[in-house]
C-alpha cells in the first residue's frame, strides 16, 4: 500500500495539476509553416477548437472552429478570398467571425456568426488570445529569433503532461543526472534567484570535472568561449508567465544561447500541452562554422528534449495514478515557481455532465 506524504496538498484547489493556464494571455497554437496560403489549420487551446485561416493575399485570422449551422469544423472548409466557407452548406464567414453569406438565403436573413480570436504572427509562430478580456499588446520579439547575430531553429511536439511539469523541468537544473548518457557528467551550481510580479528567474553555473563536453554542447558554446575559458558559465532560466526562457553566457554581455518556450494546453483537462521551442545560437567569429555543425546541434538538442519529454510524461502518469499531487519538493526556487504558477493560473472547471 502506498501512503500519501503528510505534507502533500490535500485540497483539490491547491493541486497544481488542477490549475489551468490562464486564458488572458497570448499562446502559440501553430508554426507559421503549418498554415499554408489559401488553407486552414485546426488548432486547440484547452479543449477549445480554433480554426486558423490564411487568405492567399492577407494575414492569418482565427475563428471558433465550428459552423453555427451544423457545428462541423470550419477548418475543414475552403478559403474564399479573405473568408472561409463551411465544407457542408457553404456558409461563409469573414475575419471578424460574422456570417456574410448563406447561399440560399437573402442578405437580410443572415444568422449569427462565430467567435473571433485575436491573432498575430511573429518569428515563425502564430499566437491567439483565448481569454475574454481585451487582448494585451503582443510581445515585441520571440527570444532571439529575429536577431541576425543568431541562427535559430524551431521545434517542439505534443507532450502528454500538464504544462506546469514543463516549467518545473526547465527551471530545476538539478536533474542533469537524467541526461547523463547525452551530456555526460555535469555538475550544476545554484547561484541565486529573483522574482517580481508574474515572473521569477534562477541562475546556475556548471562544471564538468575531468570530462570534455559532448560535441553538441561544444557546438553551442565552445567556439564562442575562445581560448581563455571564463571562470564559470552562467545560465539564467526565467518563467515570465505563461512563457519560459533560458539564456547562457560564456563571457561578455551577449548570451551564446537563447531559448524561448511556449506551452499551450491542448485538451480541456490540460493533461497534454503543445510545446513550442525557439532555440537560437550566437554565430561564432568563423563564418560558416555554425552552419556546418548545425545537423549535430539539432541531433543533440532533439535528444535532450526527448529525454525531458519522456520524464515529464512519467510524472503525469504518476499524478494520474495517485489522483493528486504528491510531490515532496525540497528545492526553494521550485517551491517558489509552483506558488507563482498557482497564483497566475485559474482552477480548472469540473467536467460537464452529459445527459443521456
Amino acid at each position: 500500500m502506498t501512503v500519501r506524504p503528510d505534507n502533500a496538498w490535500s485540497e483539490a484547489s491547491l493541486d497544481l495539476r488542477k490549475v489551468g493556464a490562464h486564458p488572458d494571455h497570448w499562446y502559440p497554437v501553430a508554426w507559421s509553416r503549418e498554415v499554408k496560403p489559401g488553407r486552414t489549420y485546426a488548432a486547440r487551446f484547452a479543449g477549445e477548437p480554433i480554426a486558423l485561416v490564411r487568405p492567399k493575399g492577407g494575414e492569418v485570422f482565427a475563428l471558433e472552429d465550428r459552423c453555427t449551422h451544423r457545428q462541423v469544423p470550419l477548418s475543414n472548409g475552403a478559403v474564399d478570398g479573405c473568408t472561409i466557407r463551411c465544407c457542408y452548406h457553404g456558409w461563409r464567414y469573414d475575419a471578424s467571425g460574422a456570417c456574410v453569406d448563406v447561399p440560399y438565403l437573402g442578405k437580410g436573413k443572415l444568422p449569427n456568426g462565430v467567435r473571433r480570436y485575436p491573432c498575430f504572427e511573429r518569428d515563425g509562430l502564430i499566437f491567439v488570445w483565448p481569454g475574454t478580456s481585451p487582448a494585451a499588446a503582443p510581445p515585441a520579439r520571440i527570444g532571439a529569433a529575429a536577431d541576425a547575430a543568431y541562427r535559430t531553429r524551431l521545434f517542439g511536439k505534443h507532450v502528454a503532461c500538464h504544462y506546469t511539469f514543463m516549467h518545473e523541468n526547465l527551471m530545476d537544473m538539478n536533474h542533469q543526472f537524467l541526461h547523463r548518457r547525452t551530456t555526460g557528467k555535469v555538475v550544476p551550481r545554484y547561484l541565486g534567484s529573483r522574482a517580481g510580479e508574474r515572473w521569477m528567474e534562477v541562475d546556475y553555473s556548471f562544471a564538468r570535472p575531468g570530462e570534455k563536453p559532448p560535441i553538441g554542447e561544444a557546438v553551442i558554446v565552445g567556439s564562442l568561449r575562445g581560448r581563455a575559458q571564463a571562470a564559470r558559465d552562467l545560465m539564467t532560466v526565467r518563467t515570465e508567465y505563461p512563457f519560459q526562457s533560458l539564456r547562457m553566457w560564456t563571457r561578455g554581455d551577449e548570451p551564446v544561447l537563447s531559448v524561448w518556450l511556449g506551452y499551450t494546453p491542448v485538451d480541456a483537462a490540460q493533461r497534454c500541452n503543445r510545446t513550442f521551442v525557439v532555440l537560437s545560437v550566437r554565430r561564432p567569429r568563423i563564418p560558416g562554422l555554425l552552419d556546418l555543425a548545425w545537423p549535430v546541434l539539432a541531433w543533440f538538442t532533439n535528444r535532450v528534449f526527448a529525454e525531458d519529454c519522456e520524464i515529464v510524461e512519467m510524472e503525469q502518469a504518476a499524478h494520474d495514478a495517485q489522483g493528486a499531487d504528491w510531490n515532496q519538493e525540497v528545492f526553494p526556487p521550485i517551491r517558489a515557481l509552483r506558488k507563482l504558477l498557482r497564483e497566475c493560473g485559474e482552477p480548472l472547471a469540473a467536467p460537464r455532465a452529459i445527459l443521456l
